[in-house]
């Protein structure tokens, strides 16, 4: 049975940080491309980042392109999301995804269950 458990959610000020955190476990994390999405209330969900297996490609939404980073630890099977100079508007449950493709990523097969995440101004 594959799971996601995303972590490190919270509550943090306008311009902090937060390092978020995903541990797969059920699969070969090593085969699939990880991706990071927000869904805030109200809202549809939103694409933010994604990386290959290998971590040698990284897509960025436009909104956190310079302020948030993936990346992954495979020997751990764990894939992050660092998000630095936080704002309002980022506030949102932040989800993790895994698929075998890189394109396909929002679609992907397997999915999180969220972590909040609260930015104050």
């Amino acid at each position: 049975q594959v799971q996601l458990v995303e972590s490190g959610g919270g509550l943090v000020q306008a311009g902090g940080s937060l390092r978020l955190s995903c541990a797969a476990s059920g699969l070969t994390f090593s085969n699939y491309a990880m991706g990071w999405f927000r869904q805030a209330p109200g809202k549809e969900r939103e694409f933010l980042a994604a990386i290959s297996w290998g971590g040698g490609s990284t897509r960025y939404a436009d909104s956190v392109k310079g302020r948030f980073t993936v990346s992954r630890d495979n020997a751990k099977n764990t894939v992050y999301l660092q998000m630095n100079s936080l704002k309002p508007e980022d506030t949102a449950v932040y989800y993790c995804a895994a698929d075998l493709s890189l394109s396909a990523i929002r679609s992907a097969d397997y999915w999180g269950q969220g972590t909040q995440v609260t930015v104050s101004s």
